[in-house]
């Protein structure tokens, strides 16, 4: 049985200073993670180029974007979060506006060097958002409900960000929706990084006894993390999954409807999640979610093979309901297993672990296109290779709470 936490927690969450600026403007800064994949397809089939190219555009920022989040979380433990975010977030904005105006001079090559450099220059607003909880709320009830907020909202970019794009162009140009993309990343990111909490933050120091050379990840985090990309392989694969159900039943809504659909379960089940503390380790919760997540994707297996697609897009939501918590336990587990001094590339690299994941599910998917049975099993193999990973490492959080005396929830 759960233990119930105050009724209006997520009113304290957002009541607490600071924690609705830095959350509203993460989610702000962020907007492009949704935006530019879809602007960039839009604005390459507008120029005539294609839609393989536009694919691949969009695949590489996603791709560049995730590969480059260690790099800027070690950079952000030792420099502080200003020093990194200002200067990502401005050449991020700057090549998203000169990718219409350069490309078309230079061809697929210069379009190709652009949008691998905006990719890698995206804030790193998430890392750094999981990084400041700790310092905004010391209540660990409260910052339990926070994460799972945190956690649950980042879906709302891949729901809004795609249909704003698509509007933008449709109103007026893809040139527009890529010069709003930028507009936003920077905003959202400015707002985050003038905030006081991110501007003084810094790395906590090493506990005695430990020296400053520890290693980043042990046997444990880097299998998490490599289960992690298991997950990211399931949301991936969905995504083409829902383009091709739409192909199969000329009903085009149904490419954005999946996501969607997904997305919003997530989002309900981080509430939901939130709202109580709930009984056993984060390691038992982990493991929990790992089997729900799977046994969701399994339930929705035989509507997609039988090509219901409003049943299937009614019943994704059951495997999205545990991601939020699935991905919460993890960035408890990876805080109580990284060092201290180095939490921000830790969760970079948890982030970077689900973005290549994502990617790598994405293009397995479009391999499988023709085989509808095949590729409607993609997400449930992402999720049983998830499952499997932490079954074979059991990643003791506890210990590493009991070591260091910094257990979150």
């Amino acid at each position: 049985m759960a233990v119930s936490t105050p009724r209006f927690v997520y009113g304290a969450v957002l009541g607490s200073p600071y924690a609705a600026r830095l959350l509203g403007g993460t989610l702000i800064g962020r907007l492009p993670n949704g935006m530019a994949p879809v602007a960039i397809v839009l604005w390459t089939l507008a120029a005539g180029r294609g839609i393989a190219l536009g694919g691949l555009l969009s695949a590489l920022y996603g791709l560049a974007s995730a590969l480059s989040q260690p790099v800027k979380g070690r950079l952000m433990d030792r420099y502080g979060q200003s020093a990194v975010h200002l200067p990502a977030a401005a050449l991020n904005s700057c090549l998203l506006v000169a990718l219409p105006l350069a490309a078309p001079r230079g061809g697929p090559a210069i379009a190709t060097a652009i949008v691998v450099a905006a990719g890698s220059t995206a804030p790193p607003l998430q890392a750094g958002l999981r990084a400041l909880w700790p310092s905004i709320l010391p209540d660990l009830r409260l910052r339990h409900a926070a994460l799972a907020l945190d956690t649950g909202t980042q879906g709302l970019l891949y729901i809004v960000g795609p249909l704003l794009a698509a509007a933008l162009a449709s109103m007026h140009s893809p040139a527009a929706a890529l010069a709003v993309t930028a507009a936003l990343g920077l905003a959202g990111t400015l707002v985050v990084a003038t905030a006081p909490p991110s501007r003084r933050w810094r790395p906590a120091p090493m506990t005695s006894g430990t020296g400053t050379t520890r290693r980043l990840a042990g046997p444990q985090l880097a299998s998490l993390f490599v289960a992690l990309a298991g997950v990211g392989c399931s949301i991936g694969a969905l995504n083409v999954l829902g383009v091709a159900m739409s192909d199969a039943h000329g009903r085009q809504m149904l490419s954005g409807l999946l996501p969607a659909v997904f997305s919003a379960g997530s989002f309900l089940g981080g509430l939901v999640y939130g709202r109580r503390t709930w009984p056993g380790s984060t390691t038992r919760q982990l493991m929990f979610c790992s089997v729900a997540f799977l046994a969701g994707w399994l339930v929705l297996l035989p509507l997609l093979a039988l090509h219901g697609p409003y049943a299937a897009t009614a019943a994704v939501a059951l495997p999205g309901a545990f991601l939020t918590v699935f991905v919460a336990c993890a960035y408890v587990t990876t805080d109580a297993l990284a060092p201290t001094d180095r939490t921000s590339e830790a969760y970079a690299w948890l982030i970077c672990s689900i973005g290549v994941g994502q990617a790598a599910g994405t293009a397995l998917a479009g391999r499988l296109a023709d085989h509808a049975l095949a590729l409607a099993a993609l997400p449930a193999a992402g999720a049983a290779f998830a499952l499997t990973v932490l079954l074979l490492a059991r990643p003791d959080q506890g210990a590493a709470c009991r070591d260091r005396h910094r257990c979150h929830a």
